[in-house]
């Protein structure tokens, strides 16, 4: 369902807009709805955990005390030397 919104924007900002949306073929209101829609979607696919990654949790036991960032500065000290 459609649903008609107001918005108060500055004059040079609307002709822009309108023009990138010309020049896409397509409308500024389309333009405007994509872009909230890709916003708000974004939002939700951070938290969204695949598949494949939910299966692979779990499979490494480190212990508590491993600390990466000294693992891997330990590793490019051994890959330069």
């Amino acid at each position: 369902m459609n649903t008609k919104l107001t918005l108060k924007l500055d004059g040079d900002v609307i002709e822009d807009a309108k023009e990138y949306a010309k020049s896409r073929k397509t409308s500024l209101s389309v333009l405007i709805e994509n872009y909230l829609q890709k916003l708000t979607s974004d939002k939700k696919a951070k938290h969204r955990i695949t598949p494949l990654v939910k299966s692979l949790s779990g499979i490494v036991n480190l212990p508590k005390a491993h600390d990466e960032k000294d693992e891997y500065t330990n590793y490019l000290i051994d890959k330069y030397k």
